[in-house]
């Protein structure tokens, strides 16, 4: 941990993000900083050991951010009820969260998850930790919200006290009579040192709820990573071969651009580079409103990422590519029968 801890004090902070934030699940601010083509490599994908064709490009759109406001939820629903994607996750401390899980549980046809969350990272629109801010002292800012950035979280919290917010949050979602479909990390922060990796790779074991992990058996996967600038340690890679629930064989975010052609274009040439093999790639949808652009100043793309994939043409350009669809319900489903 206090290597960790004096490797990140010594980047420069517009690099902290990139760096922690990237290795398996990217913020919002991060689109373009993971590699942009997958590699199968020389060893069976995942998609393959799960019983998908060899040859085919298995891919889950997944939106990340529900819970966060009204917004985030309407448009999640509006792309999972019409089909145009197939995952979605909620963050509980938000304010919205309740009225996402609560519709999960009227509609258990679709995959919606646990977005396992650290930080409050907004200017104006915050949140605390689910537990009591007296039992979590470190994941707590002087203003009494969740830190803003991944550094300040590894800075100053424990793996005890993520572990005990991050149970919190599981056990919450458990007692509202919802069992998340999957987990994943709210701004990558769990890698942001192993100790905290440790923590979410085992709860995931132990409430038997798969979270979003690469698969880094493939030294080319491995050496991409690496070379793109992301903290791949020995400890990282003990700890993702020890782990016992599916895993992705490769991982990315929804480009950005400066209008929305450019992003479609930009998303094209992302899926286009796939290689096979069954890849994540994650998003924000929110619908624009007044309330949402106070928010963030992404709000624009993920207005165009609202549009993205309701777009007929990006449809059509799914049919054309031969894409396989999947989400993490079916992925434990083949999973259970390997």
């Amino acid at each position: 941990m206090k290597k960790i801890a004096r490797v990140i004090k010594n980047l420069k902070p517009g690099l902290i993000p990139v760096i922690l934030a990237g290795i398996l699940i990217f913020s919002a601010c991060n689109r373009n900083s993971a590699p942009e083509t997958g590699l199968a490599g020389a060893n069976v994908t995942w998609a393959e050991k799960l019983g998908f064709p060899a040859d085919k490009k298995v891919l889950v759109f997944h939106a990340d951010d529900m819970g966060m406001a009204d917004e985030a939820n309407e448009a999640t629903i509006y792309l999972l009820e019409n089909g145009y994607i197939q995952s979605a996750s909620a963050m509980a401390p938000c304010p919205s969260y309740e009225d996402a899980i609560l519709w999960a549980i009227e509609n258990p046809q679709f995959d919606v998850g646990i977005h396992l969350t650290l930080t409050s990272e907004w200017r104006t629109h915050r949140w605390g930790t689910v537990s009591d801010p007296s039992d979590v002292p470190g994941l707590v800012d002087p203003d009494g919200y969740m830190w803003r950035s991944v550094q300040e979280v590894v800075m100053n919290a424990t793996p005890e006290e993520v572990e005990r917010e991050l149970r919190a949050q599981i056990e919450k979602t458990l007692a509202m009579g919802y069992r998340p479909d999957h987990m994943d990390t709210h701004m990558g922060t769990v890698y942001g040192s192993n100790e905290f990796t440790e923590v979410y790779l085992r709860l995931a074991e132990e409430y038997g709820i798969p979270a979003m992990v690469i698969d880094f058996s493939d030294p080319q996967v491995v050496e991409q990573y690496r070379q793109a600038g992301y903290p791949v340690t020995d400890r990282l890679l003990e700890l993702l071969e020890n782990y016992s629930l599916p895993k992705l064989d490769y991982f990315s975010s929804v480009p950005g651009g400066g209008s929305y052609e450019e992003v479609r274009e930009n998303f094209f040439s992302q899926v286009r580079s796939l290689k096979p093999g069954l890849t994540e790639i994650i998003f924000h949808p929110q619908f624009e409103s007044d309330f949402g652009k106070t928010i963030t100043g992404s709000w624009q793309q993920r207005a165009w990422e609202v549009e993205l994939f309701a777009d007929p043409v990006v449809r059509q350009f799914f049919e054309d590519e031969g894409l396989i669809f999947t989400n993490w319900k079916e992925i434990m489903e083949r999973f259970e029968v390997i």
